[in-house]
């Protein structure tokens, strides 16, 4: 290309400069001058036919399994140092090491799947290790400038892997949380005791293969589906559907029931959404097969109740937002045009104020005048797929509350990741890079706004401070 972008006289003169100041072709050897052709020493061999899978997750908007790898092309975005600010990737951020990039963990799949002649290539060890500290954040999906989505290329990668390598325990236990704390939740002060006990506790982490100092977070009293059983839902034109998520309905029942009895007072029905679980454990940890079949009951059940007119919303980020993301992209084709409608009218509750703020529907007339200084956290996957201008906005409401967005990526706790040991001194090191110092050097009278359960609990554990959803700020806001 050189010659044919200079001409030959000028590439002379590039040919004698190298020889000047590099007589024995030691810097970038073969890079400008005395380049190979372009055909030369491609990644694929275009003569051998593309290897593709029956997979899990729908990759027909990007040409198949194998041409979604392909989209990555080595730009090297993902090895952005903390300082020139973005997500993408937390784990080589913490750890600056090529290996646990966005572009190694494509490149890693890319080369053992075209080139492994085993019946399932992706039981290998390597990939494992690659993949190992990915925290599904979903940074990448923004990001990149290729969009290449490596939280969803990891998920499939495992459940191919289990499928011939089996599912370990720990990983069968950290899918099912949800069946442990619908049975925990008829007697959450003995399920309390055990994960506050020094000695079962210590059983249990080990079980999980959790880090003996992280502490495991308590049920609720009550669960947010039983508190709204026993409530009186205001009569009103204006109707919204809440998901109770599994994170919610059980860990932060208290923020679901401030979250309703806000929608209340601003002139909102609020009925509980029916479904259970989001499966986001499962998408989490690759269990596909399950999150697929939780998916498609959730459409099911929701395909005649979630319009334009009797939205769906939710509290905690990476469960609402599935409904967003993965959805439209697992379940079986009859379900596709409704996962696709649920998807259109899903939202956090934080994007569905500002905008019903946007349209007059609410105002600040409804809310304290006083001040306060807010430092913000967004979640992971809401920057990634919504963004944090209407959590802004909905904290700005009060006339005299201050928000400031704090400069951080990932938190590092990223559901699961941060318990587990063998992650742990990487998950803290990621909260380190600018979320702690942050949170830290903020004032006592501050208040620190997290969404995500994940992010509270590592900021709690990171800092000894105390995260607020920004529902239960602006429920105290409320006159």
């Amino acid at each position: 290309m050189i010659p044919f972008m200079f001409g030959e006289e000028i590439y002379e003169y590039f040919k004698q400069i190298k020889q000047i100041f590099d007589p024995n072709g030691i810097f970038n050897p073969g890079k400008i001058v005395d380049a190979p052709r372009m055909n030369t020493f491609l990644r694929i061999d275009h003569t051998k036919p593309k290897r593709e899978f029956q997979t899990y997750f729908n990759f027909d908007n990007d040409g198949g399994f194998s041409n979604s790898i392909e989209k990555c092309n080595g730009s090297g975005d993902c090895r952005k140092p903390q300082i020139l600010g973005g997500t993408m990737c937390p784990s080589y951020k913490a750890t600056l090491d090529e290996k646990h990039t966005t572009r190694a963990r494509a490149n890693a799949l890319r080369e053992i799947i075209s080139k492994s002649n085993k019946g399932n290539p992706f039981v290998d060890e390597d990939l494992m290790e690659v993949f190992s500290l990915c925290l599904s954040c979903k940074a990448c999906k923004s990001e990149c400038p290729s969009n290449v989505d490596v939280t969803k290329l990891k998920a499939e990668f495992l459940q191919h892997y289990y499928d011939d390598a089996g599912v370990p325990f720990n990983v069968w236990m950290i899918g099912n949380l949800n069946i442990f704390n619908r049975i925990g939740s008829f007697a959450p002060k003995f399920y309390n005791f055990i994960v506050k006990n020094k000695v079962t506790s210590s059983v249990l982490k080990y079980l999980l293969k959790f880090e003996q100092k992280r502490q495991l977070p308590e049920l609720k009293e009550i669960s947010l589906k039983k508190w709204d059983r026993k409530h009186q839902a205001a009569r009103t034109n204006r109707q919204i559907y809440l998901f109770a998520d599994e994170f919610t309905n059980y860990f932060d029942s208290d923020i679901g029931v401030k979250a309703i009895l806000l929608l209340e007072k601003l002139g909102y029905g609020v009925k509980i959404a029916p479904v259970g679980e989001s499966g986001r454990t499962f998408f989490s940890k690759g269990l596909l097969k399950r999150a697929k079949k939780i998916a498609e009951m959730n459409v099911r059940n929701l395909a005649d109740l979630i319009n334009e007119n009797t939205p769906l919303l939710g509290l905690e980020p990476s469960a609402i937002l599935t409904f967003r993301d993965e959805y439209k992209e697992i379940v079986s084709g009859d379900l596709h045009d409704s996962a696709k409608n649920i998807a259109r009218h899903t939202f956090l509750l934080d994007e569905f104020l500002a905008n019903e703020f946007e349209k007059g529907q609410i105002n600040s007339n409804s809310f304290t005048e006083q001040s306060l200084n807010i430092m913000l956290h967004t979640h992971c996957h809401q920057k990634a797929l919504a963004g944090s201008d209407a959590l802004m906005k909905v904290l700005s409401i009060p006339e005299n509350y201050q928000v400031e967005e704090i400069k951080s990526g990932c938190c590092g706790m990223a559901g699961s990741f941060g318990f587990e040991k063998d992650k742990y001194d990487v998950s803290m090191k990621i909260g380190e890079l600018a979320l702690f110092p942050a949170v830290r050097n903020a004032p006592e009278d501050t208040i620190i706004v997290a969404n995500g359960t994940s992010c509270r609990h590592q900021i709690a554990e990171g800092t000894s401070r105390k995260a607020l959803h920004f529902v239960e700020v602006l429920y105290d806001a409320m006159k």
